[in-house]
């Protein structure tokens, strides 16, 4: 059977449906290794061996965290630098799905690899953990590339909004579930100093709602002595816990590997090489290519603006999900666990925007849609610039109760849900300043711009931190400057983009 009888055989549903798979299956590299698991393990990992250097704890928390930022900083740089040239290559030999196999091997290669970043290494360990998280973490995002060309052999142009956005929709219910069964089947929760088990409660013993009906099934009623360590779901953890060894955190990596495997299978089998003429590389040709459309730029006026719009606030959403859990633990005092249901709302509200997002795409278009969402993050950001555990822009909250954290936890949906939809409505923006044979090439620039400067928000974090001597100004005074400015390039994007 030919590749071209391949095609024909598969439906257009089952073919749309295989490349939602590839968000359903890569999510968990985000949601579980860079944000709610991994990410603070390692940094909890990093702290324990500068600490044993000598260093106080303090200055052991910041070390950790410069490590970690500088493996992120490094694995961005590659991506930067290598995205469209992959891109153009790609796109001059007409294959595109050959990348998406050669990448997801580096992911499942990278999170399984993490199994053995375990507590009390030596440096070694540390090294071992950034260039393999690195390593998986340029796979997820090469892989996105290719399979984001993909998109236009779909359907009509008219239904890729949509499309895009039932993509991240199903994708963020993936990383939901995954969340779930790792907090609900592999974690322990911590517990309180009687011994029982302390499942959604803070570390001041407040419970993160009041309502019994959110708050789940009373477990905290269950004794350690009789029924031993407990996940966030209430059951022992399947891998047993040893807090030497951190086995049932450690297994994240294993999980997000083999979670990712098993789910490309339907992407394999049902997302199929666009018809198109196989060209050999001509590697020079393929640069030549990439380097006029670079140059073009100067006169693609609505494509420039909205790289540059789009390089703005999609560095502050970054840098709002990444600073967003470190806000909550240093304004609020949450615990990890706090923080990880913080993460299950935010993904909650993601699967459903993001479905809603898609529709509006498609009758809308996708600049309205990009900037009702950024403005929603910037109102956001000016909701956590005045907000502390007694008071909200000086109108005063009782501290003794959860009040903050019912605010913090609805900022957590708007970011989910906003965060979400500008990320699909994004996708579809790229689109249509592009064409089918050179859309790997246009969504490697699309990478680039997004990485290649991606310390400009971390980077204002930690300068106004230091000045204002505030988190929330630090967080939020840089964040809404990069949303709006964000907003104002966007104006001079063409709402249709480059197409007729």
């Amino acid at each position: 059977m030919t590749e071209t009888e391949g095609v024909q055989m598969v439906s257009a549903k089952k073919r749309i449906w295989g490349w939602y798979f590839f968000d359903w299956a890569s999510q968990p590299y985000s949601t579980l290794l860079l944000t709610f698991i991994f990410g603070p393990y390692f940094a909890e990992v990093a702290r324990g061996y500068y600490m044993g250097t000598g260093l106080d704890e303090e200055a052991a928390k910041a070390a950790a965290q410069s490590f970690w930022g500088w493996g992120i900083a490094a694995t961005s740089i590659i991506i930067a630098l290598l995205a469209p040239i992959l891109g153009a290559i790609a796109d001059s030999t007409g294959r595109r799905l050959i990348w998406v196999w050669i990448f997801s091997s580096f992911y499942v290669i990278g999170a399984w690899a993490l199994w053995w970043v375990a507590p009390g290494g030596e440096i070694g360990i540390l090294w071992w953990a950034v260039v393999f998280f690195g390593m998986g973490f340029i796979g997820m995002e090469f892989a996105t590339i290719f399979t984001n060309a993909l998109m236009p052999s779909l359907s009509d142009h008219e239904d890729l909004g949509a499309i895009s956005g039932y993509g991240f929709a199903f994708g963020y219910l993936g990383g939901l579930i995954a969340l779930v069964l790792m907090l609900g089947l592999f974690i322990a929760a911590p517990q309180d100093e009687g011994g029982e088990y302390a499942g959604a409660i803070g570390e001041a013993g407040q419970p993160l709602v009041e309502d019994d009906s959110l708050a789940g099934p009373e477990l905290s009623a269950i004794e350690t002595a009789e029924a031993g360590p407990r996940t966030y779901l209430g059951i022992r953890p399947i891998l047993g816990e040893d807090s030497e060894t951190m086995i049932g955190t450690r297994i994240v990596g294993p999980f997000t590997a083999i979670w990712f495997m098993v789910f490309m299978v339907p992407f394999f089998l049902w997302v199929k090489e666009p018809k198109t003429v196989s060209r050999p590389l001509q590697l020079g040709r393929a640069l030549t290519e990439l380097k006029d459309l670079i140059a073009s730029l100067r006169f693609r006026r609505s494509l420039s603006a909205y790289l540059g719009s789009s390089l703005l606030y999609r560095d502050a959403l970054n840098a709002l999900y990444a600073f967003g859990g470190v806000y909550a633990s240093g304004v609020l005092g949450w615990s990890v666990g706090q923080i990880g249901i913080f993460g299950i709302v935010g993904a909650v509200a993601a699967v459903a925007c993001s479905w809603a997002g898609g529709r509006a795409d498609r009758a809308f278009g996708p600049k309205p849609v990009i900037a009702v969402a950024v403005l929603v993050l910037t109102l956001v950001c000016l909701v956590l610039l005045g907000l502390t555990r007694d008071q909200i822009w000086g109108i005063a909250l009782d501290s003794a109760s959860n009040e903050s954290d019912r605010i913090f936890m609805i900022c957590g949906a708007l970011i989910g849900g906003a965060g979400g939809v500008v990320q699909a409505a994004s996708r579809t923006m790229m689109l249509r300043h592009t064409t089918p044979d050179r859309a790997t090439e246009a969504f490697g620039l699309f990478a680039l711009s997004g990485k290649v400067a991606s310390f400009i928000a971390p980077s204002a974090i930690a300068l106004v931190s230091m000045i204002s001597g505030s988190q929330r100004i630090g967080i939020g005074l840089p964040l809404i400057a990069l949303f709006l400015l964000g907003l104002v390039l966007l104006a001079f994007v063409n709402a249709k983009g480059e197409q007729p």
